[in-house]
């Protein structure tokens, strides 16, 4: 009974194997929408695609220089260079996606700091307060101005649209 009862007994091992695949599961997932993580995968594909690129044009062009050369007959079956070359430009695609998606997360993140700095500590997690967090007076008192702006803005576009259609009426006359 106390064998079983120790911290690396028989009994803890099957609940630690879940717990790390668990955490292996979510590590993988949170890998996949990571875009500098797929970034980060996609450069050896990317290698190894532009060594098979060089590869096929290589032999390619030895295989064209014998048949111009009167040595082999074209009959001879070469690997297509547009279908690696295709390949080629696919992954440098998925790699340019990625890294737009990169800078768009970032810049996002950079507004949010911006406009939300400090964070508000919840009920359901007092444990997560940190000691450069905001009181919710503050953060009404920050979504308050936020609204205020948001509704200036409406406003100033309300009035360029009628200025633009014509429909208002100048201030100055009356």
């Amino acid at each position: 009974m106390m064998a079983s009862q120790q911290p690396g007994g028989p009994m803890s091992q099957p609940g630690l194997q879940q717990s790390q695949q668990q955490q292996q599961q979510q590590l993988s997932q949170q890998q996949d929408f990571d875009p500098v993580h797929r970034f980060k995968m996609l450069i050896p594909q990317l290698k190894e695609s532009l060594q098979n690129v060089m590869k096929i044009a290589s032999l390619n062009l030895a295989h064209n220089t014998a048949i111009d050369n009167g040595i082999k007959s074209s009959d001879a079956s070469v690997q297509r260079f547009d279908k690696s070359l295709e390949e080629f430009y696919a992954l440098c695609d998925q790699l340019e996606l990625c890294l737009r998606l990169a800078y768009e997360c970032l810049s996002q993140s950079i507004d949010s700091a911006k406009h939300s700095p400090n964070l508000v500590p919840t009920a359901t997690k007092p444990d997560t307060v940190q000691t450069e967090s905001m009181s919710y007076a503050q953060y009404l008192g920050m979504i308050k101005s936020q609204i205020s702006c948001a509704k200036d803005i409406h406003n100033a576009l309300l009035e360029c649209s009628k200025k633009i259609a014509g429909k208002g009426q100048p201030q100055g006359l009356m």
